[in-house]
């Protein structure tokens, strides 16, 4: 998928879930909490910031990969896997899973 369009399915998933702003003119991301739980790099990347439970979840079922972003692995990330851009019902839970992560966190 191009950055364009995953950027056009990011805004979209977003968009249905009142608990999620997307920030960011050119690196789009969401944030609450003081604390980022999902961005698109330049790279054309989905990550997602999820807890230790739900990372282990989503391994077993994707395989969870590392996220980069400006050639550093962003920790707490999983990249998302084209296979899960091509559900955004199930992709807009694990933002969902993301956002209650980095809402359990003490406030930045």
């Amino acid at each position: 998928m191009n950055r364009e369009d995953l950027i056009i399915l990011f805004d979209d998933i977003i968009s249905e879930n009142p608990n999620f702003e997307r920030k960011g003119k050119t690196m789009p991301y969401t944030s609450a909490n003081g604390h980022m739980f999902s961005q698109v790099n330049k790279d054309a990347e989905l990550g997602i910031r999820l807890s230790p439970e739900d990372t282990k979840v989503f391994d077993e079922a994707f395989g969870a990969q590392p996220f980069l972003s400006y050639g550093a692995t962003m920790r707490e990330y999983v990249l998302i896997p084209q296979k899960l851009l091509e559900n955004p019902p199930l992709l807009g839970s694990y933002l969902q899973k993301g956002y209650e992560y980095v809402m359990s966190l003490p406030p930045k």
